[in-house]
């Protein structure tokens, strides 16, 4: 098959990362694969696995015309068989030029923690749950697929070595090691972060614990003011930034734990880490063979019930903390699991059946569809480009990145 697979950014994160793994597995499979995207840090993650690369146009408006045409003469001129896109952007750019005018097949895949409005009802859709395919099939005219996030469990192994970073760090090879890999964002990620580094300073009172947040974006300065109060009522730099790591292997290698969701979980415990898995509105929970189903459904994220997590999430801590034989045995069984469940391996081998599936079937053009997609994205890019909503929005992130930092 000729393919483009389109990310729906280039900056480092979970769904970008697992597009391009995906992508140069189909290549090594013997399809001809080119990732199509604006360029960002993972140009040079394409490149080293062999894959050609095509920058996509400069986006101003979602979904964006000079993209539209852009696809169409790339789909017709490679004379693509399929069009794979993750989120909703890429795939409308794809939707009303390639697929819908010029009839090429075309597949969404949705990573979010909740099924996309935007993507038109008769695009074939992956969901990267059970639980949200089964949400995202109601109402839905075209097939849904759950596609659990994969993992190159050869390139994240336990073979991986922490102890250069400790080192450079210098924190002692003793010394209780948490680590969290995150984009500072204000969605999805930002209560999480704040959770850690308060559980860390609760801890921090009893133990010479050290918390590496490893990761960049929009939030970063206002954790970093959070922390700078624990690490002064501390008297010590328990709670440290590492910045954003093109290869985050040897931070997971060197943590006694690991804190996170999603990829960045299954990551840490294809090394063989133990994992707390976070959440929003103060969940956590330890992946242990009795949270196993839970999250094969649900995928490794929750909703809490709205308490505060920091002291929730310093009890779980503390248990792992101080029983390393229990810690010793769930990253064995973390890992186990990712082998058996998880890897990159098995999910190319289901997502090239999803290509075969979605190939064989003849595109929809339903023009009465494409108006109404079209009036919804409009009145979003309206709202998003209206000076009083943007106003408004950003008072709100302005306040809640407020609340962080006081």
């Amino acid at each position: 098959m000729r393919l483009l697979v389109a990310p729906h950014s280039l900056e480092i994160g979970g769904s970008q990362i697992n597009s391009i793994d995906l992508a140069a597995a189909a290549a090594a499979a013997g399809h001809d694969v080119v990732v199509y995207g604006r360029p960002g840090p993972l140009v040079e993650r394409i490149e080293s696995r062999g894959l050609e690369f095509v920058p996509a146009r400069p986006l101003r408006y979602r979904p964006a015309p000079s993209r539209i045409a852009q696809l169409a003469r790339l789909a017709r001129r490679r004379r693509l068989d399929l069009i794979h896109a993750y989120e909703w952007p890429p795939c409308l750019d794809a939707y009303f030029g390639a697929h819908l005018a010029g009839g090429v097949p075309l597949l969404c895949t949705v990573l979010s923690m909740a099924p996309s409005p935007f993507v038109p009802r008769s695009v074939p859709l992956v969901m990267g749950t059970a639980a949200l395919a089964e949400e995202a099939a109601r109402g839905r005219r075209a097939p849904v697929w759950a596609l659990e996030p994969p993992v190159d469990t050869d390139a994240d192994s336990p073979r991986a070595d922490g102890a250069p970073l400790r080192r450079e760090l210098g924190i002692d090879p003793g010394a209780p090691l948490a680590v969290t890999v995150s984009r500072l964002a204000l969605e999805l990620k930002l209560e999480a972060l704040s959770d850690a580094i308060d559980a860390t300073g609760l801890l921090g009172e009893e133990l010479p614990l050290t918390l590496l947040i490893v990761g960049e974006g929009p939030a970063g300065e206002a954790l970093r003011k959070r922390a700078g109060r624990v690490n002064r009522r501390l008297g010590r730099e328990a709670v440290r930034f590492a910045g954003a790591l093109a290869d985050p292997r040897p931070a997971y290698a060197a943590a006694d734990l690991v804190l996170g969701m999603g990829g960045s979980s299954l990551r840490a415990m294809a090394t063989g880490k133990p994992v707390i898995v976070q959440g929003e509105r103060g969940f956590s929970r330890i992946f242990d063979p009795e949270g196993r189903d839970y999250f094969l459904r649900h995928g490794l994220w929750g909703v809490g019930d709205g308490a505060p997590g920091g002291g929730w999430l310093a009890a779980q801590m503390r248990e792992l903390l101080e029983n390393a034989r229990r810690r010793e045995e769930l990253g064995r069984y973390s890992r186990e699991t990712v082998v058996a469940r998880f890897s990159l391996e098995r999910a190319n081998g289901v997502q090239l059946g999803i290509y075969r599936s979605v190939v064989e079937q003849r595109p929809a053009r339903r023009w009465g569809e494409a108006a109404s997609v079209a009036s919804r994205a409009l009145r979003l890019e309206l709202d998003n480009h209206d000076p009083r909503r943007k106003r408004h929005r950003d008072a709100i992130e302005a306040s809640r990145l407020a609340g962080v930092a006081a």
